[in-house]
């Protein structure tokens, strides 16, 4: 049987994938929020979504259809809102007797993990998250393939990710550290938890840079020693991007070999969506490691350039 959805924050960015995801896995979306009215997009999907512009009258239709019948309450709720609200939209799915699929990051703080788990339990629904890079073929098989392999020492590994932004992105609430935690949070977060899946936990965290435009630092991990840098500073492209006009770099080698993921994204929140209704999603303990990580990196103090620090803070 078909499940009946309704998404916060449907005017934003990461929408389209939810909407998508939600249509591909056959089901319905019957309401939808944002304070923005800009959701043509809507139409692409779903015909007669009830769109609000205002959260209380989106809870008060929620919870009428909450009243009706199984067949015609929300089942589950997708939030697609800025990081900031968050836990608040989870915690009204599960108020309203809906399971949650929360966007990245899951929450800014890992004592709202803590709250939230105990809120799943009373509720007896569940709070799932997008980890999509987790069900990439490409990178699934590469951690099946360091699984595999028998080494003595640890994986040298460099992290690089470059994405242009205009003046724009600081004005908004993604520029703001309150709202949206920060670089490391709101572009980095499931870059740290592929590496946390791929290599291990955290052992240890340096901040050697960390400025509104740009971020670095160095991890150890289990099985690997990690130099990253994250960047929304189109300066920062190096040469062969800006030669293809590409705004956008992302680089991850092990061992100085590239990983090679660049295809293949069209569809995993598709995928994610996929395994969330066969019960198989990622939950609240999947998503713990990246944030502990993402908000110690939010507190550190940036020690300045090291030896071991990533080539680009030495290059410039």
């Amino acid at each position: 049987m078909s499940k009946n959805f309704a998404i916060t924050g449907v005017a934003g960015y990461v929408a389209p994938r939810h909407l998508k995801a939600i249509k591909d896995t056959g089901n319905n979306l019957l309401a939808a929020v944002d304070p923005h009215d800009s959701v043509g997009i809507l139409d692409r999907y779903f015909s007669g979504v009830s769109f609000f512009t205002e959260f209380e009258r989106f809870d008060r239709h929620i919870e009428k259809l909450r009243r009706k019948s199984e067949q015609e309450r929300i089942h589950y709720v997708s939030i697609c809102s800025p990081n900031y609200l968050h836990d608040a939209h989870v915690r009204f799915a599960l108020r309203v007797g809906a399971d949650a699929i929360c966007e990245k990051p899951l929450v800014l703080n890992p004592w709202n993990i803590d709250a939230l788990a105990e809120l799943e339990q009373e509720s007896h629904n569940r709070v799932y998250t997008i980890l999509q890079l987790r069900v990439h073929p490409s990178l699934i098989a590469l951690r099946e393939k360091l699984l595999k392999e028998k080494r003595n020492g640890k994986y040298d590994v460099v992290l690089t990710y470059i994405t242009s932004r205009g003046r724009w992105y600081l004005v908004s609430w993604k520029g703001q550290v309150d709202r949206s935690g920060g670089l490391a949070t709101n572009i980095g977060v499931h870059f740290f938890d592929l590496l946390i899946w791929l290599f291990g936990p955290v052992e240890s965290s340096e901040v050697h840079l960390a400025n509104p435009y740009k971020t670095a630092g160095f991890l150890e991990l289990q099985n690997a020693r990690v130099k990253w840098f994250l960047s929304i500073d189109s300066n920062d492209l190096p040469e062969e991007a800006v030669k293809k006009a590409q705004p956008t770099y992302r680089s991850i080698t092990i061992d100085n070999e590239e990983i090679e993921f660049s295809e293949g994204f069209t569809d995993l929140h598709t995928v994610v969506y996929k395994n969330i209704l066969d019960g198989k999603g990622f939950g609240l303990e999947h998503a713990r490691s990246s944030i502990i990580l993402v908000h110690d990196i939010r507190e550190a103090v940036p020690t300045g350039t090291k030896e071991y620090s990533h080539y680009f803070l030495k290059k410039k």
